[in-house]
């Protein structure tokens, strides 16, 4: 599955997110490449539930974390950690409740646009919400990405 078929997956099960990071970056134009999903989810506890149990059935564990070791994705497991990375069967994803630079959930969404690709529609966060979380997020390569930005 695409990043963009990700994306569908989690709009099919009703999850509300904004797309962020690399996709993002995409949608307004940039040449940018990225191999995972980022988005910035609503924690409100219905939403918890469908991004968990959607992840779930992607067989979602810890990028970067030893194979085997227990874990569960559930609403607790998303609830708890206000930062993921994962990987599914369907690809990386990197879940966020909040973005620096922006703010909460409701922040990313007053900050974002709604796009379209393949068909789908689906908000990314908007050029200036971008530019601001990459020089929060202060990391070279985010830095590096603020020229083309």
């Amino acid at each position: 599955m695409s990043l963009l078929g990700m994306v569908g997956g989690l709009l099919d099960a009703g999850v509300r997110f904004v797309v962020i990071g690399g996709l993002a970056m995409r949608a307004h134009g940039s040449a940018h490449l990225t191999e995972d999903l980022e988005v910035c989810y609503d924690p409100a506890p219905d939403n918890v539930e469908r991004l968990a149990g959607t992840l779930a059935d992607w067989h979602a564990y810890l990028r970067g974390v030893e194979p085997d070791l227990p874990f569960v994705m559930d609403a607790r497991t998303v609830r708890t950690s206000p930062v993921m990375t994962l990987i599914t069967d369907h690809g990386a994803i990197d879940l966020m409740d909040e973005v620096a630079g922006v703010g909460a959930y409701e922040a990313v969404v007053a900050e974002s646009v709604e796009t379209s690709a393949q068909g789908r529609r689906f908000r990314a966060l908007s050029l200036p919400g971008l530019i601001r979380a990459k020089r929060a997020s202060a990391r070279p390569k985010d830095l590096a990405q603020l020229p083309e930005l």
